[in-house]
């Protein structure tokens, strides 16, 4: 898996786990990234995640999560 496919697959995903869950697109808690990375596992999309990073595929990921759920100030 390339690192820009991932990108594409989790940001996508992201919404798809907020609807899921209830969470509004601009939600007024900070949504769970561990959460997410742990409904990925259960939908089987964790491959997603297998992809080559210098800081790593979670951090990647979290950082995608955070910018699609405008929590980036968190970082």
């Amino acid at each position: 898996m390339k690192k820009d496919e991932a990108e594409k697959a989790i940001r996508h995903l992201c919404h798809e786990w907020a609807k899921e869950r209830g969470i509004p697109h601009a939600p007024v808690d900070q949504p769970s990234f561990s959460d997410f990375k742990s409904w990925l596992s259960s939908k089987g999309y964790s491959h997603y995640l297998g992809f080559r990073s210098v800081m790593g595929p979670d951090y990647d990921a979290e950082m995608w999560f955070d910018q699609e759920f405008k929590q980036t100030w968190r970082n």
